[in-house]
């Protein structure tokens, strides 16, 4: 076999596909959305409109709530926030059954770096795919690898690199790299 010029036995070494080495993307847990850093909520105590209103998730992962101060709101979904804040009211002795209603307003953008037309930061949609990011980064460039892209995601353990089909569901949060194609 030859490669680059010369006669190799065993194969062309660092010739293999940007990202082929990856790990594959894991399926999303069936727990649903879980709440970060960057995400807009609206959140409603019931009766009770000098607590509800607009809230968003500092970089450490809290929301300031009155009454409560700092409640977390980093990895829980809509509805565990919203039993949190009504267990947290309840338990100070401020309300005797609070019902709380939390919904994500705007959810925290994805980022889209490589070999798309215009690398950036994007609103994030809901149910949108790889696919659809890059088409909102103004899709591939002529050296694309359009098989599939890199995502980096955190599942809980610390950010990591995986490797994604295009019509994989795009996650809040996700930093997309398409990679450059070997010709």
């Amino acid at each position: 076999m030859f490669c680059g010029g010369f006669l190799v036995l065993s194969g062309c070494a660092g010739l293999a596909a940007p990202g082929s080495g990856l790990p594959a993307l894991p399926p999303l847990a069936q727990a649903g959305y879980r709440l970060g850093p960057g995400d807009a909520l609206v959140i409603r105590v019931y009766d009770q409109p000098q607590l509800s209103g607009a809230f968003n998730i500092d970089d450490s992962g809290m929301i300031d709530m009155p009454l409560l101060g700092l409640v977390r709101a980093a990895r829980r979904s809509t509805a565990g926030l919203g039993t949190a804040i009504a267990q947290a009211l309840q338990a100070g002795g401020f309300i005797l059954h609070p019902s709380v209603a939390v919904e994500v307003a705007t959810y925290r953008p994805f980022y889209i770096l490589g070999q798309v037309n215009t690398p950036g930061q994007y609103a994030f949609r809901p149910d949108m795919t790889m696919l659809t990011a890059v088409s909102i980064a103004g899709g591939f460039t002529d050296r694309a690898e359009q098989n599939y892209v890199g995502v980096t995601r955190d599942f809980g353990g610390g950010p990591a690199q995986y490797r994604a089909p295009l019509f994989a569901r795009t996650e809040p949060g996700d930093v997309i790299n398409v990679f450059e194609r070997r010709f």
